[in-house]
Parts: structure tokens; C-alpha cells; sequence
């Protein structure tokens, strides 16, 4: 494989998404992210994975039995549901939400990461102002039930808590990495990064 990969897929990286450029955390606390980050897509996957297998069965339900099932079209919404709230802070700090790049390849890396510390700030107020009331809207779903499944809708409604403190806790991060690019150490030199 050539030497010059990872750099060369970095710098493509970097072409398409320009906040990419911005440091990530390294060291203990990098490493403890990364698996965070790890467990969270895991999680979304698994949940993705149950909804092919939920969708699959109400197929050959459909087709090979004399009656269909029909708690799988509400457990594919509610998997597909927690799917979203899994990854969504992975999927912040990756950059890997859609958005309009109308100026970001024309800053520099400190004001790509003033960009970040903006962007982070806002997402993170707003997810904080939020969730206490979605705390009080899955606690709405403690004297119901789903339709079919029977499952209490607090675990349901408790998504909303999920992805609302994800948000919060990966744009605090996305803030003090964008902080830390600001006033930290100087860029690394090639050798040095991952």
C-alpha cells in the first residue's frame, strides 16, 4: 500500500468537507471519543440491521403466510427512530450533516475553527434549551402504549432525550476542539498526524 495514503485521503477529505481541517482531540481523551463514537455508530448500525430484519419478515409475512405481522411496520418506525437519535452527535462531529458550503473553502483553518466554536455554540444552546422539555415529553409517554407492540411509549418518546443530549454533549466537544484549534498548540507537521 502506499505510504502517502492516509495523507493523500486526508487531503480529499479536507477537499469535500473543509471543517475536517479542524483538530480533533488526540491522546486518552481522543481515544476515549473515538470509542464513544464507536459505540454510538454500533448502535445506529444495529439498529439499521434490525430494520432490514423487521422489513424482511413483514415481506415473507406478507407473501408466505396466511396473515401479516403487524408489529413490524411499528418497530421498524420506532428502530428507525432510534437509529437517527444514536447517530446524530456522531454524525455532527463527523461532519456528516447535510449542509450548504457556500464560503468554507475560502477560511483559513483558525477561522474554519472560529466557524466550528459558532456553529457548536448555537447547536449546543440549542439542545440544551430543549432538553428539559423533551424530558417532559417522554415522561407524557409513561401511562401509554404502543398499538400493536404494547411497549410503554416513555421508552419511545425518551429518543427525543437521546438525541437531544448527544447533540449537546458532541457540540461541546466540537466547541472546545474548535477552541483548542484556536488558541492551542501550532498546527502539527505531517509526520505527527494520524
Amino acid at each position: 500500500m502506499d505510504p502517502d495514503y492516509k495523507p493523500a485521503e486526508r487531503e480529499v477529505l479536507e477537499q469535500l468537507d473543509p471543517l475536517s481541517s479542524v483538530p480533533t482531540f488526540h491522546g486518552p481523551l481522543g481515544r476515549l471519543i473515538g470509542w464513544v463514537d464507536s459505540l454510538f455508530t454500533f448502535l445506529a448500525v444495529l439498529a439499521l440491521l434490525a430494520i432490514a430484519g423487521t422489513v424482511l419478515l413483514q415481506i415473507a409475512s406478507r407473501l408466505f403466510l396466511p396473515f401479516s405481522l403487524s408489529w413490524t411496520e411499528e418497530l421498524s418506525r420506532y428502530l428507525f427512530i432510534y437509529m437517527v437519535a444514536l447517530s446524530l452527535g456522531v454524525v455532527l462531529r463527523q461532519h456528516r450533516n447535510v449542509s450548504v458550503e457556500l464560503f468554507h473553502h475560502h477560511l483559513g483553518p483558525r477561522s474554519r475553527a472560529v466557524y466550528q466554536v459558532l456553529i457548536c455554540l448555537l447547536i449546543g444552546g440549542f439542545a440544551g434549551l430543549v432538553l428539559p422539555y423533551a424530558w417532559q415529553y417522554a415522561q407524557n409517554g409513561a401511562w401509554q402504549t404502543s398499538p400493536t407492540l404494547n411497549v410503554p411509549m416513555l421508552y419511545i418518546f425518551f429518543s427525543t432525550v437521546v438525541m437531544f443530549a448527544l447533540l449537546l454533549v458532541y457540540s461541546v466537544i466540537g466547541f472546545l476542539e474548535g477552541l483548542v484549534a484556536i488558541f492551542g498548540a501550532p498546527d502539527r507537521t505531517e509526520s505527527e498526524k494520524p
